[in-house]
């Protein structure tokens, strides 16, 4: 079987990391376990394409008549979206764990940076898009806040945030423990926390809503029987059999059309695109 870049990638660097002795309690390793099996799947596995396709249209609203655009991905993993963001302008990363960042810098990726999404080393107000995906969930209540500060600060006045999260608890199931959840969103919950940062909501929807009833049988039964170590976690993000990925990217490509044009009411994710008013008097006065 022949393995695409990224896949070869993520195993040269898991093989150089094998002697490093972890503590598996620690929430980073956790994360660079899900970050390994992430470069694994990323280019092929219908859910990332399904990504691919939703955020689109929010990019192509957020910059609409931009010119000179700069991108900052917080939470950046192996950089595999900034491949995806520069499509759309110049893409700048970070993250935190140094397996994604070397992962992405073997694959040629170099604007990338380690920080933390609590304290990023950027200039304020220097970026057109300021994307958080699939991070937030994952952090305590006052980080979530302060990255959710720290976005805000970094996006110009009159750009935009796009953000990615985990939706609905009903969906916690064996992916939880790998990507380490601490919360599943709702919609009212993340555009109250949206709009407390300060952002004005544009668009908010559920996702993935075609997978929504297989998910939920299989999640359910996974609750029931006890979710899955760690270490048999990782099953969850690996890239189905050719025929099965086909059809689960098709209908998710279906549901990309369908969400140009209007909301899902339910989904295993929420994708929100909030802009930043253009002076902070007016950002009171919405208060």
């Amino acid at each position: 079987m022949r393995h695409t870049p990224v896949e070869v990638a993520a195993y040269r660097v898991e093989s150089c990391a094998v002697n490093i002795r972890r503590n598996k309690e620690t929430v980073q390793y956790v994360v660079d376990d899900l970050l390994r099996a992430t470069g694994r799947a990323e280019a092929r596995h219908f859910w990332f394409r399904g990504f691919r396709w939703f955020v689109t249209p929010l990019l192509r609203q957020a910059l609409s008549g931009a010119t000179r655009v700069r991108i900052l991905d917080c939470g950046c993993g192996t950089g595999a979206n900034l491949t995806f963001l520069e499509k759309f302008g110049s893409a700048y990363g970070f993250d935190i764990s140094p397996v994604g960042l070397g992962i992405g810098r073997s694959l040629g990726r170099r604007n990338m940076a380690r920080a933390r999404v609590t304290a990023v080393p950027f200039v304020s107000e220097a970026f057109d898009v300021v994307t958080s995906f699939d991070v937030l969930y994952a952090l305590s209540p006052r980080d979530e806040r302060a990255a959710l500060a720290e976005m805000f600060r970094l996006t110009r006045p009159g750009g935009c945030v796009v953000i990615n999260v985990a939706a609905m608890e009903s969906l916690r199931g064996d992916h939880s423990v790998l990507s380490h959840e601490l919360r599943r969103y709702s919609r009212r919950s993340l555009e109250a926390l949206v709009r407390e940062s300060g952002f004005a909501v544009e668009r908010l929807t559920y996702t993935n809503c075609t997978l929504l009833m297989p998910l939920l049988v299989v999640r359910t039964l996974q609750r029931w029987r006890g979710l899955a170590p760690e270490a048999e976690a990782d099953r969850e993000i690996r890239v189905p059999s050719p025929p099965v990925n086909a059809v689960l990217s098709t209908a998710l490509y279906l549901e990309s059309v369908w969400l140009r044009w209007f909301s899902s009411p339910a989904g295993s994710s929420l994708l929100c695109l909030a802009r930043k008013p253009e002076s902070p008097a007016l950002h009171l006065l919405e208060q």
